[in-house]
C-alpha cells in the first residue's frame, strides 16, 4: 500500500515545522477529506508511528477493503446515513479513547465524509469529545491539524502538498468533566476547525479556483517567483474571501479580468509562466540534444507500453463502469490497481518462465517493477517536453500574440500586486 501511494501521487512537500507527524504520545491526527481512503492511506505513509484509522462502517464488509481496514487495526463508525443505529459507535469511541489513555496515536477525518466541496464542511464534535474523555482519564493528549491539497485528486502522479498546522494541547481546553462539558466540546471543536482552515485551501465556489491560481501565477510572474506556492495559493484564496466580501465592484472587475486573460491563455494551451520563456539558441540548442538523448530510452518505453496496456486502462475502466463520484475515483483506482498489480507481475513471470524457461522467468519477476517505474516516468517527462516544444513553436511563429499577451498579464498582474500589498497585513498577518 505505502509503495503504491508513493507512486500513485507525488508529494510535492509535507510542511511540518514542529515535526508534529512524529509527535509521541498521544495524539490525534485531524485531517481535511477530499480523496476518499486516499487521505488516511497518505497519513499512513507520512505518519512516522503506527496510528489507528476510524472508517465508516459499510467498508469492513467489502471484499479485500475490509480485510485492509482490519489489518490495520481500523476502527468502524456507525453512521445514520449509512442504515446503521448509531449507538453501537459507543463501543467504537471507547475504543478510540482507550488507546489515547495507552500513549497510541489515532486518525480523524472530524467533518465525517468525504467530499468534493470547495472548503471545509461543519466539523462533527466526535474527535473533540474523545480526546477530552481521555484528557479526563489522565492521557495528555495533543491534536495536530494536517491539511491535503491536492492539485488533481483523481489523477495518477498528480501533486499532493500536505501540511501540519500548530499543535493543540486538549488539556487547554479540558475542565476535567470530559464529552459532558458541552462547551468544551464546542470550543475544542472550534479550535480544531480554525486550525486545519489555516492548512488547507478554503474557496467558496469552486469557480474561484482558476481565478485565483492564474492570479497567483501573475503575481509570481510581476515578482520574478516560480508560480504554484502553495501558500501563496491559500493566502489569495483568503484575499479573493476579503476583496468578495469588503470590496465587491472592485472584485468583479478584477475578476473579469483576470477569467478574461485566463480564457485567452487557454485559447492556446499556455500557462502564464510559459509567457517568460526567452529562447536563445544555446537554450534551444540544449533543448534539442537533451530530447535526441532520450529518444535512446525510447524503445525500452514502448516495450513498457506494450506490457502494461491492459492494467493502465482497467482501473480508469473500473471507475467509469462504477460512475464514482469524484472524491473517490482516487480510492477506486488505488484499490484496483492493488490487486491487479501483483496479479499482472505474477501472471507475466509465470508466462515468461513458461515459455522462455526459468532464467526469463526469474528476469522477468526481478525487471517488471523497475519497467514499470521507467514507463510511467519516461511518459511524463516527454509529455512535459511535447507541450515545451509546442509553446516554443507557437511564440517562436507568432511573436505579436506573444507580445500581446505578455502586455496584458503584465497589466494585470501590476493591479492583483496592488490589491496583495493592501491585503497582506491581514491575510498572513505581517
Amino acid at each position: 500500500m505505502t509503495a503504491l501511494l508513493r507512486n500513485f501521487f507525488r508529494v510535492e512537500a509535507v510542511v511540518d515545522p514542529q515535526q508534529a507527524l512524529a509527535t509521541a504520545g498521544p495524539v490525534i491526527f485531524v485531517g481535511n477529506h477530499p480523496n476518499g481512503l486516499v487521505d488516511p492511506g497518505l497519513l499512513f505513509v507520512l505518519v512516522r508511528r503506527h496510528v489507528t484509522f476510524l472508517a465508516k462502517a459499510p467498508l469492513f464488509s467489502m471484499p479485500v477493503l475490509g480485510w485492509i481496514l482490519r489489518g490495520l487495526d481500523a476502527l468502524p463508525v456507525f453512521r445514520k446515513q449509512d442504515g446503521a443505529d448509531p449507538v453501537k459507535n459507543d463501543s467504537t469511541l471507547q475504543a478510540s479513547v482507550g488507546a489515547l489513555v495507552k500513549g497510541r496515536a489515532i486518525t480523524l477525518f472530524p467533518e465525517g465524509k468525504s467530499h468534493s466541496e470547495p472548503q471545509l464542511a461543519e466539523l462533527k464534535t466526535g474527535c473533540a469529545r474523545i480526546a477530552l474523555d481521555a484528557v479526563a482519564k489522565g492521557a495528555m493528549v495533543r491534536i495536530v491539524p494536517v491539511g491535503i491539497t491536492y492539485a488533481e485528486k483523481n489523477r495518477f502522479r498528480s501533486r499532493v502538498h500536505v501540511e501540519t498546522g500548530a499543535v493543540l494541547e486538549v488539556k487547554d481546553f479540558s475542565t476535567g468533566q470530559g464529552s459532558a462539558d458541552a462547551e468544551a466540546v464546542r470550543r475544542l471543536t472550534d479550535a480544531i476547525a480554525a486550525g486545519l482552515s489555516k492548512v488547507t485551501l478554503n474557496l467558496e465556489q469552486w469557480e474561484d479556483l482558476p481565478i485565483v491560481e492564474t492570479a497567483e501565477a501573475l503575481y509570481a510572474l510581476e515578482q520574478k517567483e516560480k508560480a504554484g506556492d502553495v501558500d501563496r495559493t491559500k493566502a489569495f484564496a483568503r484575499g479573493v474571501s476579503l476583496l468578495r466580501a469588503e470590496q465587491p465592484e472592485r472584485f468583479d472587475r478584477l475578476k473579469t479580468e483576470v477569467a478574461s486573460f485566463r480564457r485567452r491563455l487557454d485559447l492556446v494551451q499556455v500557462k502564464p509562466a510559459e509567457l517568460t520563456f526567452e529562447y536563445r539558441p544555446a537554450t534551444v540548442a540544449r533543448f534539442v540534444v537533451r530530447n535526441l538523448v532520450w529518444l535512446l530510452g525510447l524503445p525500452v518505453f514502448l516495450v513498457g507500453m506494450v506490457v502494461f496496456f491492459i492494467p493502465y486502462w482497467i482501473p480508469i475502466g473500473v471507475v467509469a463502469l462504477t460512475k464514482a463520484q469524484k472524491d473517490v475515483e482516487s480510492t477506486f483506482k488505488v484499490l484496483t490497481l492493488l490487486l491487479l498489480a501483483p496479479f499482472w507481475w505474477a501472471l507475466l513471470t509465470v508466462l515468461a518462465w513458461w515459455q522462455l524457461g526459468v532464467i526469463a522467468g526469474v528476469a522477468t519477476l526481478v525487471v517488471t517493477p523497475a519497467l514499470a517505474l521507467f514507463t510511467r516516468w519516461y511518459l511524463e517527462r516527454r509529455m512535459a517536453a511535447l507541450r515545451d516544444a509546442r509553446v516554443f513553436f507557437l511564440f517562436f511563429s507568432r511573436a505579436a500574440l506573444k507580445r500581446r499577451l505578455v502586455a496584458e498579464g503584465t497589466d494585470v498582474a501590476k493591479q492583483i500586486e496592488a490589491v496583495a500589498n493592501e491585503l497582506r497585513p491581514r491575510v498572513t498577518g505581517s
